[in-house]
C-alpha cells in the first residue's frame, strides 16, 4: 500500500494546478482507511477533505425504497442499498465538485451525524466515499477504487459496524446478502471509470489497474 501512495504523492508534485482525487469502493474496502493515510502524507493544512457520507440517502428513507433485479437467474424484491446509484444526491456532489474546480468556498451537507463545515480549494482536494463512483468521471482528475470480496467484507462490517457502532449482528448479516448482490450489479461495474483499482483480502492487496504506473 505504500508504494500505492508514493505513486500518488509523485502524481501530485508533478501537477502544477490543484488537483481532485475520488477515492471510492464499498464499504469496509479500504478507501478510508487510505484517503487518511494520503492526506496526513500530503500534510492536512494542504488538503481540502470532503467525505460523501451525507450525500447519501438515509437508511431510514431507503428502507421504504423497493427495487426490483435479478441476479444470477433468480428475482429479487428488496429495499435499496448504498449500492445503488439512486441512493445518492450526485446532482448535488457534481455541483460541488464544480464548486472546488472553479475555486469557489461552500459549506458541506449538515447532517445529524456530521455539521456543516466550510470547504475551501487548496491544492489537493480528496473526496472520499461510496458516492465518487457514481459522478462524471470528467470532474475529477485521479479516481481510485477499492473492493474486497464478500467475506472479508462481511468481518469487516462486523468489526465495524458491530463492535464499533452497536449494529444489530442479526440485522446485518441479513442485510449482507443482498447488499453484496446490489453491490455487484450496480456498483462495481462502476470501477471501469477509475484510474487505479485495488482489491484487498485480510492483508493480501492486489493492483488490477494502475494507469499511475510507469511503463516497463
Amino acid at each position: 500500500m505504500n508504494n500505492l501512495l508514493d505513486e500518488v504523492i509523485n502524481w501530485i508534485n508533478k501537477s502544477d494546478k490543484p488537483v481532485i482525487i475520488g477515492i471510492s469502493g464499498h464499504g469496509a474496502a479500504g478507501k478510508t482507511t487510505f484517503s487518511t493515510k494520503l492526506a496526513h502524507l500530503i500534510g492536512l493544512n494542504e488538503v481540502a477533505y470532503i467525505n460523501t457520507d451525507p450525500y447519501m440517502i438515509t437508511s431510514q428513507l431507503r428502507q421504504y425504497t423497493i427495487i426490483q433485479y435479478r441476479y444470477q437467474n433468480k428475482d429479487y424484491h428488496s429495499k435499496m442499498t448504498a449500492c445503488h446509484p439512486d441512493a445518492h444526491h450526485i446532482v448535488s456532489l457534481e455541483r460541488d465538485i464544480r464548486m472546488v474546480k472553479s475555486g469557489l468556498d461552500f459549506y458541506t451537507i449538515d447532517t445529524f451525524y456530521s455539521k456543516s463545515e466550510l470547504i475551501s480549494p487548496k491544492k489537493v482536494t480528496i473526496i472520499e466515499g461510496m458516492s465518487v463512483a457514481f459522478v462524471d468521471p470528467e470532474l475529477i482528475d485521479l479516481k481510485i477504487y477499492f473492493y474486497t470480496d464478500d467475506e472479508t467484507e462481511l468481518m469487516r462490517r462486523v468489526g465495524r459496524d458491530v463492535l464499533e457502532r452497536g449494529t444489530d449482528i442479526n440485522a446485518l448479516r441479513q442485510s449482507h446478502k443482498q447488499r453484496r448482490i446490489q453491490y455487484e450489479l450496480f456498483m462495481h461495474p462502476y470501477r471501469k471509470t477509475f484510474d487505479m483499482i485495488i482489491k484487498n483480502s485480510d492483508e493480501e492487496i492486489w493492483v488490477e489497474k494502475n494507469l499511475l504506473a510507469s511503463p516497463e
